[in-house]
């Protein structure tokens, strides 16, 4: 089980997998929040507009989703994921050198294609080096990698902003981000193995193994009769996370300067510290999962994340809007985890990545609903407080179906 120096390489794939989601997530997607007002104004963006830059990008995560489960069997994990984060990082750059709408749609469109084919896998790949009783913990650790990357943002991108005085801060922000997006890649290529067979070792576990995880003859039947139920089920709370967290991680920052009057700097902190409270919300809620079980933890979850929508949409007292960019920081994160963890459990890892796929199409749909739909919104109205509402009765809806989220057979 463990290599020498009782160290298990699980460990170094936890790491990898934590560099990807920095690159794929933290600087591809979540880089769009902090850099859109100034990109925004540069390009001058209708809100619908932005919006719909945001739906392209998930239109492409949703793209590579549909593929990412066959490319996989085809090329293996390391090369597909290593493959995605280069496809993030060469489009990010050219997002950097958009002159009009349509070219930073079509190549932010690319950057979802690379975020979708990296970061599937890497969910995925969790299963095969961690058990049961581990892969909570394990999956927990790799989401924080947006929190690490949120905060690379809060730093660097009002940093670059004021040392580019002309207002082209954003197309060298791209740039630098992009380009550490493609180091991350190569790190990755060199780091990431398929399986734990590859180097002559079984999968890290501290409970006795379930019939899933080393027999996977055993699991057709119950993958088979569970694979509909779980599909719906878990794909139905997984879409109302897609819907509702990409408007809030999106349009946070606009919200804050547009709608609040908060300066580039104070929301670049207020970025930076939503990353660093995001780091601990995967390890958190993920190890909760593994003990108090992975319906009741995303119940929990979805509560403190319907609240954190209504306290930015109402601001109903001072100080709401810091409560809620903890808040939401503090939880959000942990729900892929948690919802990879879960299909794990249903379904073993052999049967993982095709299940895990098939959910995230659910995801993928409501990320593209969300901003669009959003941004439509905040175009008529004049602000976002009408987009959390709606967001916040969606969290409530999948709270009450998370709750009801049938047990894995132990």
């Amino acid at each position: 089980m463990l290599c020498r120096q009782n160290f298990h390489y699980g460990w170094i794939i936890v790491f990898s997998g934590i560099l990807a989601i920095v690159a794929v997530l933290g600087l591809g997607r979540f880089s769009l929040g902090m850099i859109l007002p100034s990109m925004g104004s540069d390009l001058n963006l209708s809100y619908s507009r932005m919006g719909f830059i945001g739906t392209g990008n998930f239109i492409g995560y949703l793209l590579a989703v549909v593929v990412s489960s066959r490319m996989v069997k085809l090329l293996g994990y390391r090369t597909v994921i290593s493959g995605g984060i280069f496809l993030v990082g060469t489009s990010m750059i050219v997002v950097g050198g958009a002159n009009g709408f349509w070219l930073a749609l079509t190549a932010f469109f690319c950057t979802g294609i690379g975020s979708g084919l990296a970061n599937v896998p890497v969910m995925v790949l969790i299963s095969h080096w961690f058990g049961s009783s581990m892969r909570g913990r394990a999956t927990g650790l790799v989401v924080s990698g947006s929190g690490l990357g949120i905060m690379l943002t809060g730093l660097l991108v009002p940093a670059i902003n004021n040392w580019a005085a002309d207002g082209q801060g954003w197309r060298t922000n791209w740039l630098i981000l992009g380009s550490l997006v493609l180091a991350i890649g190569l790190v990755c290529a060199l780091l990431i193995r398929n399986r734990p067979q590859d180097l002559g070792l079984t999968n890290i576990e501290t409970s006795p193994k379930r019939k899933e995880d080393n027999q996977p003859d055993l699991l057709s039947k119950q993958a088979k009769t569970t694979g509909k139920r779980v599909f719906l089920h878990l794909g139905s709370i997984y879409f109302f996370f897609g819907f509702t967290y990409v408007i809030y991680v999106t349009f946070v920052i606009t919200t804050l300067i547009n709608d609040y009057s908060f300066s580039e700097a104070v929301a670049g902190r207020f970025w930076f510290w939503f990353g660093l409270l995001g780091i601990f919300s995967g390890p958190l809620f993920g190890s909760l999962s593994d003990h108090l079980g992975r319906g009741r933890t995303l119940a929990l979850v979805f509560t403190l994340q319907a609240v954190s929508h209504l306290l930015l949409a109402l601001n109903p007292l001072p100080g709401s809007v810091y409560f809620s960019i903890a808040l939401f920081a503090l939880c959000a994160w942990s729900v892929p985890s948690i919802v990879a963890a879960a299909n794990s459990d249903y379904l073993g890892p052999l049967k993982a990545a095709s299940g895990f796929a098939a959910i995230t199409l659910l995801f993928g749909i409501g990320q593209i609903s969300g901003p669009a739909l959003a941004g439509i919104l905040a175009e008529k109205s004049g602000s976002f407080s009408q987009a959390y509402l709606l967001a916040s009765v969606l969290t409530v809806a999948a709270a009450m179906l998370s709750l009801f989220l049938p047990k894995s057979e132990q």
